[in-house]
């Protein structure tokens, strides 16, 4: 088996060198987005390849792969807008460049009540818009009020519901004025919370939380999208945008740290083959650069390599209410007939964890333990089991053969890879052939959003620093569920854990939530991610978080 396996992924990883050769369009490896690409009018374009610019001295180069979805913080909700969004934009918090700790950043202190319920945040004097307005309470109202809007329709509002009354405002049960946050005067922010959450300033350093100018967001939808009306207040400011093309930052002077920004500037190439991002890190065009899938085994030990964990899972989905995976068992054949090993160790080649769970490590339980080592590991590799289960299911349905099963991925050289094995493990445990197709981001986001896709690639990066981060994802609809999955039992569980005042209690309810999860199987997990990157040697402190956050503030170049 293992022979066979070897011999597969040669053949794979031939093929890909042999494409890439011959075409380098390839779409990008992506992580998880939660909504619709925004308008792209070109602004200021000189109809500039990517990779040709020549940036001054002391800015830093890299590759964003993709133009973000979306600059506006409550649309914005992947890979591409946050690496972009952390860098413009600031919360009341920022996560500290040592640990993942919320520190003070609009705020420059707050206060909590005795009971855990009510968060009082006091603004820095003097901080401001880059159009020079100042940054108040009130903004901070507004775009919290707005995240739960339900006209705004933001794909992150769940990270509203922190807040008492949001999530009834969301769903279009309560007005705006029972969202309990309020500008008591331009310089404090008080906030009432449905639950005690002791990590909520870890959640106002989230992007959704950022602020927006409220006179330019009511002046035009698409202020977001164009170099001419954007208006941020984080260490960088938008200098220059390409679209699809590149994303010049520079050096926001009037942000109220400036005196610690060391950079004069950031530019982000969007270049979405990982061959030829890596051929322009080599001609030092890239100051940084992901490493290509097919070469990690080879860099990794280089001396440029970065690899640290992220808080992260690559998995898929399946629609529960669509053939044949509205049956149990039927789903959780699929799950013990992948080897996620050999995934791991034959085509990701970055040292990750296989997932036997869907929460991350990295999350510690009060008695400081890994909540990844607490919790139960489901479906370890079993292709006999997997046939019984299949046979089960089948005999369940009536089925003399299964339906037709599509897998879908979005384009990329390695998702095509992962996707191609897959296919190979299914036939050969399951005797399924099952189809292939890919699609660029946007569609295939908006199809696996609106629950078109039969079985599909997904992945998630944690946000905060809890695990109800990752498991709330399931609850009934949930605009991250993607599976159609709604299960009563699960929902008491998340819904407990959020009311549960014992600690110990709290993590028990959530450790068997995952339990839940993982018995009923609308997803396949496959492994945890690491953040694996190379770095040129006069590139310094560049702050990456476990929950997927890039930091340029504190990055400098010798």
């Amino acid at each position: 088996m293992k022979k066979k396996w070897l011999m597969l992924m040669f053949t794979l990883m031939l093929s890909m060198v042999l494409v890439l050769a011959a075409c380098s369009d390839e779409g990008s490896d992506s992580e998880e987005s939660d909504d619709d690409a925004t308008d792209t009018e070109e602004t200021d374009s000189d109809d500039s390849a990517a990779g040709e610019s020549e940036a001054g001295e002391n800015v830093l180069v890299v590759n964003n792969e993709s133009e973000p979805t979306s600059l506006d913080p409550p649309i914005g909700n992947d890979q591409y807008s946050y690496d972009v969004l952390n860098n413009i934009g600031e919360g009341l918090t920022r996560l500290g460049a040592d640990e993942a700790v919320p520190e003070p950043a609009m705020a420059e202190d707050w206060d909590v009540s005795e009971d855990g319920l009510t968060y009082t945040f006091n603004l820095r004097e003097g901080i401001t818009w880059t159009n020079g307005e100042p940054v108040t309470a009130q903004d901070f109202e507004f775009s919290w009020k707005r995240l739960a809007d339900p006209d705004t329709a933001s794909p992150a509002a769940q990270h509203s519901y922190w807040i008492a009354g949001a999530e009834e405002f969301n769903a279009g049960e309560a007005d705006e004025e029972d969202v309990l946050v309020t500008a008591i005067d331009d310089q404090t922010l008080e906030v009432v919370l449905e639950n005690p959450t002791e990590f909520f300033p870890s959640i106002t350093a989230m992007p959704q939380l950022f602020p927006v100018h409220k006179e330019t967001v009511e002046e035009d939808d698409n202020w977001a999208g164009s170099l001419d009306t954007i208006v941020t207040n984080g260490p960088f400011k938008m200098a220059e945008w390409d679209h699809d093309v590149r994303i010049l930052l520079e050096r926001n002077e009037d942000y109220w740290d400036a005196e610690n920004v060391a950079l004069d500037g950031v530019q982000y190439e969007m270049i979405d083959d990982s061959s030829t991002a890596y051929q322009l890190y080599e001609d030092g065009t890239l100051d940084t650069v992901a490493m290509p899938a097919d070469m990690i085994e080879t860099l990794i030990d280089s001396e440029d390599a970065f690899v640290a964990p992220r808080a992260g899972i690559e998995f898929q989905r399946f629609n529960v209410n669509e053939e044949p995976f509205h049956n149990k068992k039927i789903r959780q054949a699929f799950n013990y007939a992948i080897d996620s090993q050999i995934i791991v160790d034959r085509i990701i080649q970055g040292d990750e964890n296989i997932a036997e769970g869907f929460v991350a490590y990295g999350f510690l339980t009060p008695d400081g333990e890994d909540f990844r080592d607490v919790a139960d590991s489901h479906y370890p590799y079993d292709p006999e089991t997997a046939q019984q289960l299949l046979e089960e299911g089948m005999a369940e349905e009536g089925y003399d053969e299964l339906p037709t099963v599509t897998f879908s991925y979005n384009t990329s050289d390695q998702h095509s890879i992962v996707s191609q094995a897959i296919q190979e493990m299914i036939l050969e445990n399951l005797g399924i052939d099952i189809q292939l197709e890919n699609s660029e981001w946007a569609v295939f986001m908006e199809a696996q959003q609106g629950l078109e896709l039969q079985y599909s690639r997904s992945s998630f990066l944690g946000g905060y620093n809890d695990p109800i981060n990752f498991l709330t994802n399931f609850t009934t609809d949930n605009p991250m569920n993607r599976t159609d999955f709604s299960n009563e039992e699960f929902d008491a569980l998340i819904n407990s854990s959020y009311e549960e005042d014992d600690a110990n209690a709290r993590f028990d309810l959530l450790l068997e939530a995952e339990a839940l999860l993982m018995e009923e199987a609308p997803i396949v997990p496959l492994y945890f991610y690491n953040h694996t990157f190379l770095y040129k040697p006069e590139v310094n402190n560049i702050v990456r978080h476990p929950v997927g956050f890039v930091e340029f503030k504190y990055a400098s170049l010798d």
